[in-house]
């Protein structure tokens, strides 16, 4: 396994096992939908932004004041955030679920940190920082980097890992190869501006790292508000907000982000989760195409869980995974694969040959049909979008239970249900609703289909 999977590869695996914001998100939304709702328990939209301003507000004058008793902005944040401890993710966090249902990216909570103007670029605050001097060192090895990261072309987002953060790399790790490393480095920055009030209410990030395997547009990170407070990618925390530069803000994080593995890795390092969808994959001759980035640019997986399998009928899952039934198994999979048609939760890229293609996914409710690798059967994919708070549905039915599974040709959207084809009567379409299903069943809606699927 490479080196630059090792080190998010554990905190990967609890979060698709254990995503906190996803479940709190869920709970909200159940709690919506009953006669008496927890919803109507909660501050108005109003006082939740009036509380996250205090929040932020908090935070911003004192480092305000340390920032003008220091020299430098970066090194005063850090400071002011290991004086502090925990206290403000646990602020972040309190403010940001109850935030979600109704703050959107374009809610101005103002900035802060230093409310002086800044005089030196994120680069140089980098650059001249006692905290972010192996970033530095990292960075000077890439003259186009410094340029970009010193220019006014964008008001950039560094995700700046400090000294501490590279400490985590095993001790007797390969170096990475002078490609690879400026990889990372691109990772960690984005060409779009995002204070950290436009962070808390946004699902993925896009970056400068731009790969020819997600499709049209660039490699995104996720952020998640859990037990850790404000996580990008899960696993690295995000430890100081708002430091702001002439062309830009950085937010310092705890560990690396390193640009993540394919779908089909992914899937094959998670057993707990997806054992069982694995062992389809391989069983039908689906995994090695999958992983091929070659025949896709980008990509969507409804990957169903372990949980999800289990769900259906004993008989059913006898039938799939018996040798008669590898061709049914085979197109059922087929159909929770989505080809060059990337679906973010809030971000959609399609290949250069779609056309239409927008890399954005509009606040409210967003309805989109994607063809998958069954032919002549699309999935009905609905957003309904309200600042953080975004909840998926396939088909009307089945429930993404985790989003934003980042992945390096596509995204992971795990899915509550194994998503069964509709069938046509009376050339009218019926999905399937969850109702008791028989094997019976399941081959009159993939019979017509099998001959279409290649062995």
């Amino acid at each position: 396994m490479k080196i630059t999977y090792i080190l998010p590869l554990a905190a990967l695996s609890s979060a698709f096992v254990l995503p906190d914001e996803q479940v709190i998100s869920q709970i909200a939304i159940e709690s919506h939908r009953s006669a008496d709702s927890a919803f109507d328990k909660l501050p108005s939209k109003a006082q939740v932004v009036k509380e996250l301003e205090n929040t932020f507000d908090t935070v911003g004058k004192t480092v305000e004041k340390t920032v003008k008793c220091s020299k430098h902005a970066i090194d005063a944040a850090i400071d002011y955030a290991a004086e502090t401890g925990n206290e403000v993710s646990k602020q972040v966090q309190q403010t940001g679920f109850a935030a979600s249902s109704w703050l959107d990216s374009n809610t101005n909570l103002g900035h802060h940190g230093s409310h002086d103007k800044p005089n030196q670029t994120v680069y140089e605050l980098i650059a001249s920082s006692k905290y972010t001097t192996k970033l530095a060192a990292a960075i000077n090895e890439f003259p186009d980097l410094v340029t970009l990261l010193n220019g006014t072309l964008a008001d950039y987002t560094v995700f700046a890992p400090v000294d501490s953060a590279f400490e985590k790399i095993p001790e007797h790790a390969p170096k990475p190869s002078k490609e690879t490393l400026e990889k990372i480095l691109l990772y960690h920055v984005s060409p779009e501006y995002y204070p950290a009030a436009k962070v808390l209410v946004t699902h993925t990030v896009p970056t400068a790292l731009t790969v020819d395997t997600v499709g049209i547009g660039p490699q995104r990170l996720s952020t998640n508000i859990g037990l850790k407070g404000l996580t990008v990618n899960y696993y690295s925390r995000i430890i100081a907000i708002n430091i702001f530069g002439t062309n830009g803000v950085i937010h310092g994080i705890d560990s690396l982000l390193v640009p993540p593995p394919n779908a089909a890795d992914i899937i094959s390092f998670l057993p707990a989760e997806f054992s069982t969808l694995e062992l389809g994959l391989a069983k039908t001759g689906l995994f090695a195409p999958l992983n091929d980035t070659s025949n896709h640019y980008g990509g969507t997986v409804f990957a169903p869980s372990n949980f999800a399998f289990q769900k259906l009928p004993t008989k059913v899952t006898a039938f799939l995974f018996s040798s008669y039934g590898t061709k049914y198994l085979n197109a059922l999979l087929r159909y929770h694969i989505v080809a060059n048609q990337t679906l973010y939760s809030d971000a959609y890229y399609a290949a250069e040959s779609v056309d239409d293609a927008d890399d954005k996914i509009p606040k409210g409710i967003f309805h989109i049909d994607l063809p998958t690798l069954l032919e002549e059967r699309s999935l009905a994919v609905d957003v309904a979008r309200y600042g953080r708070l975004i909840e998926i549905k396939v088909n009307a039915f089945a429930r993404v239970d985790i989003q934003d599974g980042i992945a390096a040709d596509g995204v992971i959207q795990v899915v509550s249900d194994v998503l069964i084809p509709p069938k046509r009567i009376d050339r009218m379409v019926q999905h399937w609703q969850g109702e008791e299903l028989t094997v019976e069943d399941l081959k009159e809606r993939l019979e017509p289909l099998i001959e279409k699927v290649e062995l």
